[in-house]
């Protein structure tokens, strides 16, 4: 039964990845961007697999926890929306702000990951 727990995480990573290296920004609809951040996102290449894989990640680990915490989960990525788009057409800060999203949600994973229930 211990091998779940690395079996689990390797599907989510590999998911992840394998999002991140479609090419395809279907979690930003780039016909439709707005704001200054989104437009930029669409232009970016990096930025579009960085909006993919954060986007995976967010729909994997609110899939995984329980509704209490998938709230929490869910208003954390209200706010961090917020702050994304406050770096308007800045690459950096775009890229920051996503390195640090996905972090937070790759810890949630590793999170479930060690409690099981398995």
């Amino acid at each position: 039964m211990r091998w779940i727990a690395p079996a689990m995480m390797a599907i989510a990573i590999a998911s992840a990845s394998a999002a991140a290296n479609a090419g395809d920004y279907a979690p930003l609809d780039c016909a439709k961007a707005k704001s200054p951040a989104e437009r930029t996102i669409c232009r970016d290449y990096d930025l579009g697999q960085s909006e993919a894989r954060m986007a995976t990640l967010f729909a994997i680990t609110t899939s995984l926890v329980p509704m209490g915490q998938r709230g929490d989960i869910q208003d954390d990525q209200r706010k961090w929306l917020q702050s994304r788009d406050a770096c308007g057409k800045n690459i950096a800060c775009l890229q920051t702000s996503y390195a640090r999203r996905i972090e937070k949600l790759e810890n949630v994973m590793a999170g479930i990951a060690s409690r099981g229930p398995y």
